[in-house]
């Protein structure tokens, strides 16, 4: 007998679904080492591996045998795809083009040594990022520069404005998986793109306010009003708009300040000045990372309370997403804070969700943790935060929760999602 690999789905799946891997016709009990292996838009290589002991029928499958070292440890039957570790130190894995699959290679070898045995089975599998009748509609209108992703049908569909960090440019690949999920999403850009500005150092809510009414006013957006996804930086610019702009229903903030950084914002007549920044704070670690954790002051004090975001003005509903193992700012400390300004003004109490060990991305599932990475803002990388295990886990779990939030709050949909995702 021929040892095979099995996969379901077969050949290809969504980047956020679980994959189920399976090795048939091995001998009783063999051990062998499984190899996983995917290469980047810039060749860049990703590789993860694990130890296994085929079961008495000369059977491995990964959702019942636990790895028994490698990359990981345990019952991970995903650990193939979160665990894998970037060959180019610091280098995170992202998506460019979500209209090309990452494709992995499965290799399972026998054995346990670290050089690797023979080669017995070989499987490759592609993972999309547009489900199948995901339409991707490039948006340049006014000012506005961004991708809406519409699911498949008529709709109208919820509609979600999705903001990234302080890297800028334009990335799709967020969006494009929860069109999959039956909303309509704007990956939006706001700056170091196209015509937009090369730095936050001013940022106007009259652009947000734009791509607002685009999408309010988009025949296949269902209103009253629209939902906002950020992270980071673009977490931060969530609360800001929806603070200051109408139409907004609801919010995911995933590990996002309460008060303005890196550049003064301006909305009309008003003003919210960069809180400062003490860079003699910055910690450079025995690996040479730089911890950025306590350069901004917190609690905000002096000057810097007039960077706060007042959120106690907002109506919309929200929901915090938080590493608790954050190095990039106090997350927990910000969402527990605006949960006080809103509650103190008679607003609804938002949702907080933390995760112990988790750091600063809270990705879509199965995306690799990344120990550091560079910033735009610092001369070398920063520590981002979190352990690969919880991360990944966390991940998982902040994916169902978002879209458990946006069906409740835009679709009126109580029902929770079927399934593991």
């Amino acid at each position: 007998m021929v040892p095979v690999v099995s996969l379901e789905p077969d050949s290809h799946s969504c980047w956020d679904e679980p994959l189920s891997i399976t090795v048939r016709s091995l001998a009783p009990e063999q051990p062998v080492t499984l190899h996983s292996a995917l290469r980047d838009e810039k060749g860049k290589l990703f590789r993860a591996h694990a130890r296994y002991r085929a079961d008495a029928h000369g059977e491995l499958d990964l959702a019942r045998a636990p790895a028994l070292g490698g990359s990981f440890t345990g019952l991970e039957p995903m650990g193939l795809i979160w665990a894998m570790e970037p060959e180019r130190p610091f280098w995170r894995l992202v998506k460019r083009d979500v209209q090309t699959p990452f494709v992995v290679e499965l290799e399972v070898l026998d054995g346990h040594e670290l050089d690797g045995g023979r080669l017995l089975a070989r499987a490759v599998h592609e993972r999309h990022f547009m489900a199948p009748g995901v339409r991707r509609v490039p948006v340049r209108e006014g000012r506005v520069r961004a991708t809406l992703f519409l699911p498949p049908g008529t709709g109208p569909f919820p509609g979600i404005i999705d903001l990234f960090g302080i890297g800028g440019g334009l990335l799709e690949y967020r969006a494009s998986l929860l069109a999959g999920k039956g909303f309509a999403v704007m990956a939006l850009a706001y700056f170091k793109y196209d015509d937009l500005p090369k730095v936050t150092k001013i940022l106007r809510l009259e652009y947000f306010e734009e791509a607002v009414n685009y999408l309010l006013g988009h025949p296949q957006v269902k209103g009253p009003g629209i939902g906002l996804l950020g992270i980071s930086k673009g977490a931060e610019l969530c609360l800001s708009m929806a603070s200051f702009l109408n139409g907004i229903t609801a919010a995911v903030i995933i590990n996002g300040s309460m008060v303005n950084v890196a550049g003064t914002l301006y909305y009309k007549e008003e003003s919210l000045p960069a809180s400062s920044m003490n860079l003699e704070r910055i910690r450079v670690t025995k690996d040479g990372f730089k911890d950025i954790i306590d350069i901004l002051n917190v609690p905000p004090e002096g000057p810097d309370q007039k960077s706060i975001i007042p959120v106690e003005r907002s109506d919309t509903t929200f929901l915090f997403l938080v590493g608790q193992d954050d190095c990039n700012w106090k997350s927990e400390f910000y969402a527990r804070e605006a949960s006080k300004r809103l509650q103190a003004h008679g607003k609804k109490t938002p949702q907080i969700i933390c995760y112990p060990e988790a750091g600063h991305y809270i990705e879509p599932p199965y995306f690799p943790w990344s120990k550091a990475a560079p910033n735009s803002l610092f001369d070398m990388p920063i520590i981002l935060g979190g352990e690969p295990r919880a991360h990944a886990m966390a991940q998982v779990d902040a994916w169902q929760q978002l879209q458990i939030f946006f069906h409740k709050h835009l679709s009126g949909d109580k029902r929770t999602i079927p399934g593991k995702l």
